[in-house]
């Protein structure tokens, strides 16, 4: 479901990218498939340096279909940056991606937070966060951080993700086919 990032899968996750219903909420843009092979080039080299973690999210055929990242890692905590090509959509693989990704941010990589931050204007991601049980609103335990986010114009919502949080809501939760039967 989800690998390191590489080059070779940049033309296609180029076109993903460039749909009109993706674009806008892309982190890492790029105008042309030379572009975005430059832009994964260094996503690679600042995951080398410590500076962000990245994967690729795979459909179940092994097809890239997206990414999730976590930017600007600082003092065990990060943001969330996460996009899906508008054909896979609505078909749950934005929430296995995140999961498998959330189990390696705090358990491989001992990231104790995760920040998420989401235009007021992206309704659907604020729905899907807002589901989340894991996912505790942000703007009022950490308001500092939400002026610096909203003082570029776009305005955001804040949430975080904590370590222990998210270990007791998945400690609870049944995790194969097996256990959600029973």
């Amino acid at each position: 479901m989800l690998k390191k990032r590489d080059l070779h899968e940049s033309g296609h996750l180029f076109e993903l990218l460039s749909h009109p219903a993706v674009y806008p909420y892309v982190r890492q843009k790029a105008d042309s498939a030379e572009e975005y092979l430059f832009v994964t080039k260094q996503t690679i080299e600042a995951e080398e340096r410590g500076e962000l973690i990245s994967r690729t999210i795979l459909d179940d055929y092994g097809m890239p279909i997206g990414t999730i990242n976590l930017f600007d890692i600082q003092d065990g905590a990060g943001f969330l940056g996460t996009w899906i090509g508008q054909p896979f959509q609505g078909m749950g693989y934005n929430q296995k991606a995140k999961q498998q990704f959330l189990d390696e941010l705090f358990f491989v990589h001992d990231i104790q937070n995760v920040f998420l931050r989401i235009r007021k204007v992206n309704a659907k991601s604020l729905r899907a966060a807002r589901k989340l049980p894991y996912v505790a609103e942000a703007s009022e335990t950490h308001p500092q951080l939400l002026q610096e986010l909203n003082a570029d114009g776009d305005i955001y919502e804040l949430f975080r993700i904590p370590k222990d949080l998210y270990y007791m809501t998945q400690a609870k939760q049944p995790h194969t086919a097996d256990e959600q039967a029973m």
